[in-house]
């Protein structure tokens, strides 16, 4: 065993993926041999009930309601900043101004200008800093992942890359700020769900050259929570985006998806090989093969490690927390030098790319032709 840093941690916005975050810390130990020991000390939220959750973290000795408490707090060293679309730029900036290293949740503004901004304010502070996206954390997609980034499918023929999900099929849903272009950004899902889909592809070093979009916004309306009486609805619930990449890439980020309840997926194909994963069969991947001029596709099974060696048999299956666990020990291990070789977290650069092709995607709905990206 190695020795270990201790890291204090602060959250600001105390929703689900804060408390995402506080279950991953509880099962730090089932790293084997992880260079860094998180400590929750701090969560900030403008909701009592929200900071209430978090009585029963032993180690959080600080809630607030006003972020300025933990900006200002020297003693601690990261922050997990979680708050809507709308509220990105102002907090990212104040943090990065007060020294902060900060892992911040997708798309790091509500839009392209925004994430400029961020970005450059990033660059000019110095603090280490990371993008939300956990799912390319899981087994199957590492394996994948790998396959494409070590050439193994000789020349690349077509990708198809899909987040889905059907949390927004039933239309008595009542509205939220997802569903609200003034706090998510005229871009709409792909906010939400586009980062998914584009760290991967950035991470191979895909060069995106034109975006055709297909966007739909299929429920205008939906009911108000307190009242239950219809309110618009103005974002886009689906968006389909085919890109230039030197070959056809395809990303999809449905909101409406039939079928699915929250699938990440990917189809590489290419002249030699073809790789295959979706979260829907956690555990199998499959791969395409030419042999004995015959075409194959094989089934394998991938188990539970990822990026981080766990205590969990290699047996079992990896679920979504397993994927919350692998990125928080992803951004820890990096800003610690002790990444290595392993899958990192999505970088500032990689977000503001990820909004440029968005960016590319709401033009292109706009004039119904392929835009440049």
């Amino acid at each position: 065993m190695t020795a270990q840093e201790r890291v204090r941690v602060g959250i600001v916005g105390a929703g689900l993926m804060g408390r995402e975050l506080a279950a991953a810390i509880g099962r730090w130990s089932a790293l084997e041999d992880h260079p860094v020991v998180p400590e929750l000390v701090g969560v900030c939220d403008t909701s009592p009930e929200a900071l209430r959750w978090f009585d029963r973290i032993a180690s959080v000795t600080h809630k607030t309601t006003d972020r300025r408490h933990l900006l200002e707090d020297d003693t601690i060293d990261v922050l997990y900043l979680a708050v809507p679309h709308h509220l990105h730029e102002e907090l990212y900036l104040d943090a990065a101004a007060a020294g902060k290293d900060f892992l911040g949740e997708k798309p790091f503004g509500i839009d392209l200008a925004a994430a400029e901004r961020i970005v450059a304010a990033i660059e000019a502070a110095g603090v280490f800093v990371r993008c939300s996206s956990e799912m390319p954390f899981f087994p199957g997609a590492q394996l994948a992942h790998e396959t494409i980034a070590g050439g193994g499918l000789g020349q690349v023929i077509e990708v198809q890359h899909d987040f889905l999900h059907s949390s927004d099929l039933d239309r008595t849903k009542p509205i939220n700020w997802k569903r609200q272009a003034r706090y998510c950004g005229a871009i709409g899902v792909m906010g939400d769900l586009g980062m998914h889909v584009a760290h991967l592809p950035l991470r191979l070093g895909w060069q995106l050259r034109t975006v055709y979009a297909q966007l739909s916004d299929l429920v205008t309306e939906r009911p108000d929570p307190q009242t239950g009486e219809p309110v618009p609805c103005d974002t886009i619930d689906n968006a389909t985006l085919h890109c230039d990449a030197g070959f056809p890439l395809t990303l999809r980020t449905h909101r409406i998806a039939p079928g699915h309840m929250n699938t990440w997926r990917i189809l590489a194909t290419g002249m030699d090989v073809g790789v295959s994963f979706s979260t829907a069969e956690p555990k199998t991947v499959h791969r395409f093969a030419l042999r004995d001029g015959r075409q194959v596709w094989e089934r394998l099974e991938v188990g539970s490690q990822s990026a981080f060696a766990t205590i969990t048999g290699p047996i079992f299956e990896f679920g979504f927390a397993d994927a919350i666990l692998q990125m928080w020990a992803s951004y820890l291990a990096e800003r610690a030098g002790e990444l290595g070789d392993r899958f990192g977290c999505a970088t500032p650069a990689e977000a503001l790319a990820a909004h440029r092709v968005f960016d590319a995607a709401l033009r292109s709905g706009q004039t119904h032709r392929a835009e440049p990206v």
